[in-house]
This record gives C-alpha cells, sequence and structure tokens, in this order.
C-alpha cells in the first residue's frame, strides 16, 4: 500500500514536471495545446474515493495553474473529470465489474474499453477548460477547433504513454 502510494506521488510529480517543463512550451498555432498531467486522474485506482478524487483533481488542476497563471481554469476542469470519472466507470463497466488488483490502463481491458474511457474524460476536460478559458461564445468555431485538436494531441500522447509504462 505504501509503495503503491509513493508511486503516485512520484507519477504526480513527474505528470506536472513534464507538463510545466515542457508540454506548456508547446503551443501549435495558438490551436493545440497538449494537457498530459490529465493521465493522472485517469490511471488512479478504481478504489479511490469519490471526495479524495475531488480533492486530487482540485489540487492537481491548482499546481498547473499556479505555474501556468490561469487562476482556476485548469483546477474546474480537472475537478470537472474527477467528478465524472466515477460514472464514466460505471457506464463502460466490463460485464463482470472491475476485478480487484486491476487498474484503468490499456494492459488490463483493452484498447477499445480504454480508448472510451480516455476520450470521454479527455474530451470533457478540454470543453470545460477552453469554455472557461474563452468565457463567451464569441470565438465559438475557435474554441471547438482548440478542443477538437487540442484533445486528439492529448489522446495520442496519453495512449503513447500506455504503452510505454509497464503494466503497473
Amino acid at each position: 500500500m505504501i509503495k503503491l502510494f509513493v508511486k503516485y506521488i512520484l507519477i504526480f510529480i513527474f505528470l506536472i514536471l513534464i507538463q510545466v517543463i515542457v508540454l506548456d512550451n508547446i503551443n501549435f498555432f495558438g490551436i493545440i495545446n497538449p494537457y498530459l498531467f490529465i493521465l493522472f486522474i485517469i490511471i488512479l485506482p478504481f478504489e479511490v474515493r469519490g471526495w479524495f478524487l475531488l480533492f486530487i483533481g482540485f489540487f492537481l488542476g491548482l499546481f498547473i495553474d499556479i505555474f501556468n497563471n490561469t487562476p482556476g481554469l485548469h483546477a474546474s476542469a480537472t475537478v470537472f473529470i474527477s467528478f465524472l470519472r466515477p460514472k464514466v466507470l460505471k457506464i463502460i463497466a466490463p460485464r463482470g465489474g472491475y476485478e480487484p488488483g486491476t487498474f484503468p490502463r490499456i494492459y488490463y481491458f483493452g484498447f477499445n474499453w480504454f480508448l472510451k474511457y480516455l476520450v470521454i474524460l479527455t474530451v470533457a476536460h478540454h470543453i470545460v477548460y477552453y469554455f472557461l478559458e474563452a468565457f463567451s461564445f464569441h470565438d465559438f468555431f475557435l474554441t471547438i477547433c482548440k478542443i477538437i485538436l487540442s484533445s486528439i494531441f492529448t489522446l495520442i500522447l496519453i495512449i503513447l504513454s500506455q504503452f510505454l509504462i509497464s503494466k503497473n
């Protein structure tokens, strides 16, 4: 249990550092911004309680907001997907439910299951984030373009990360 806790703390720190140092400096045409840090919420164990998931989501988003000077944008979007995650997992659950000791990863549930799960949470995050950022419907189509392209880029990065990390 302690080993797993330390592992997730290290992943938390690593994803924040990758996001802040590398990915926040990638901005293609002012439209595409990859947000790999949401992977942390996505890969947390199934057993994480809802209130704790919201807490984690808030602090993950808050750290990104602090480094990006985006007060509350990432925190709001990350809390939203933290709230949404248990509902999505329930909807896409395998027929027999989730086995103890498994995690929401490609390795355990296959590519199709993981892709459905990933697309729902990634697009939800990006919708909340980009509409809060725009805070109007003035540039509606530009905002939709940002959501779609950034979601695709984020999905590619997360899927690649799944193939690069071990089954644990």
